[in-house]
């Protein structure tokens, strides 16, 4: 299913691919474009039988057998409050994705096709008007395609947490309670994960600066150098960064970052819901002291400790 070996570092651009939701309204049929990294993409499958579980949310449509690996599946449409024509799933395909080292189905209409599109052609939700009553919230990002039709890309962290497999285990983690001072800036376009992980850099005792997208925080970062100058380096403890991102992705971002000899020494960890190996690479390519799979609590807390103190030493 992947072949991102031709996707460079610095090249602000992802592969996804592109689904269809059917959604009757009024006596009508509409054709929703969704679309998904194909980081993420495992296989795309015809929908097998599922066993229905008792007691968990109406969008899960049960769980089924793939080669040994018992995988959820959830119903996009459902989850999204959309009514489907009658029969809108007699064809309909799962994708199976990995998302936090955890495959999750999820049931669609059609899947058309793979997309080669620049992250700066994509507008985080919150910049997007007139989408539709689609509840932004579940959104990171959407773009125009041929015939000037609308791309979106769901908040597939949004569907993990619901889940139940999104919510942070903080216990032992008090041994970096307030360890640390300083600020760190979190790049991130999900709601959601941003304020897990902000929560977690505040346990540590940081203050914590919010991007939701890569060109948002080289903005962030032009206010702290005017806030601090040259001193920077001694306030801004850390940059920790998602990788899908809206306009500016966050290996590009990395790349600006560690071009400009004002912010170059700060170091970077990446914290993506992308948890295929090649990705692990393209973040040490682009400058990343570690490249973490969201969310592990400790393994979090521990790898932040690490890079912070390994830094301090190096300024010593």
């Amino acid at each position: 299913m992947k072949d991102n070996n031709t996707l460079k570092v610095g090249t602000n651009e992802m592969e996804l691919v592109d689904f269809r939701i059917l959604k009757e309204q009024d006596g009508r049929i509409y054709e929703g474009i969704y679309g998904v990294n194909v980081a993420k993409v495992r296989e795309i499958i015809r929908k097998p039988r599922l066993t229905e579980l008792p007691g968990v949310p109406s969008f899960i449509e049960g769980i089924f057998d793939l080669r040994g690996v018992v995988i959820p599946v959830v119903n996009l449409a459902k989850w999204m409050g959309i009514t489907p024509p009658e029969g809108a799933e007699k064809e309909a395909r799962v994708i199976i994705a990995e998302f936090n080292n955890i495959l999750i189905g999820f049931v669609v209409h059609d899947a058309k096709r793979i997309r080669r599109i620049s992250w700066k052609d994509i507008e985080p939700a919150s910049f997007a008007q007139g989408e539709g009553a689609l509840d932004k919230s579940k959104i990171t990002g959407v773009t125009r395609i041929e015939d000037d039709a609308v791309l979106l890309i769901l908040d597939l962290e949004n569907v993990v947490q619901e889940l139940g497999l999104y919510t942070p285990d903080n216990s032992g983690t008090d041994v970096h309670k307030d360890e640390f001072t300083g600020v760190v800036l979190l790049l991130d376009d999900s709601s959601t994960a941003r304020k897990i992980v902000k929560d977690a850099l505040i346990q540590m005792g940081f203050k914590v600066v919010e991007a939701i997208d890569g060109q948002e925080g080289l903005e962030k970062l032009e206010d702290l150098y005017n806030m601090y100058g040259d001193m920077i380096k001694d306030h801004l403890k850390l940059i920790v960064s998602d990788v899908e991102m809206p306009r500016m992705d966050g290996f590009h971002f990395a790349a600006n970052v560690k071009d400009d000899k004002r912010f170059s020494d700060i170091p970077i960890v990446f914290n993506s819901s992308i948890s295929d190996h090649f990705s692990e690479l393209r973040g040490k390519e682009a400058g990343g002291e570690a490249y973490l799979v969201k969310f592990d609590a400790h393994t979090f807390y521990d790898e932040v400790a690490r890079v912070v103190k390994s830094h301090i030493k190096e300024g010593a």
